[in-house]
């Protein structure tokens, strides 16, 4: 049993796998960054700073007016958080739509990358001026 594990792991798809959720991770925090402190900013700028997250119903319990999410969960009461899901929702197509900006630029370089040099082809050259020249001399030595 311990043979089939080992051939198991050694094989190339697990090994594959096991590099890409390590690099999958790697990239979530980058991309997690990009977005949070780069993209999100610049929207703000154009939405005056728009953010749903302290929007919420509260379902049961007592929250003071004016309460934000934390402290309306802090205080027990059953809260309808549906700006925080709303901003979730946001973070996500924005997040989206960063990683398909990155691979359309990957897939561009990749595709360059695997493109064949295209080889010119041999233009076949007129005559040369010297070849032109001769040609003009042998007809006038033709007619005089």
């Amino acid at each position: 049993m311990l043979s089939e594990f080992k051939d198991f792991i050694a094989k190339g798809n697990v090994m594959d796998m096991a590099v890409g959720i390590i690099i999958g991770a790697a990239f979530t925090a980058i991309v997690t960054s990009l977005v949070g402190d780069l993209i999100n900013p610049i929207i703000g700028l154009f939405t005056g700073g728009l953010d749903f997250t302290n929007n919420y119903a509260v379902l049961a319990g007592d929250v003071a007016a004016g309460a934000s999410l934390e402290a309306a969960r802090e205080a027990g009461a059953a809260v309808f958080a549906y700006g925080a899901f709303l901003m979730a929702v946001i973070n996500f197509l924005i997040i989206a739509f960063v990683v398909f900006m990155l691979v359309r630029y990957v897939n561009r370089v990749k595709a360059m990358a695997e493109k064949p040099q295209e080889v010119e082809p041999e233009v076949e050259s007129g005559p040369s001026e010297l070849d032109i020249l001769i040609e003009i001399r042998d007809q006038l030595s033709r007619q005089g």
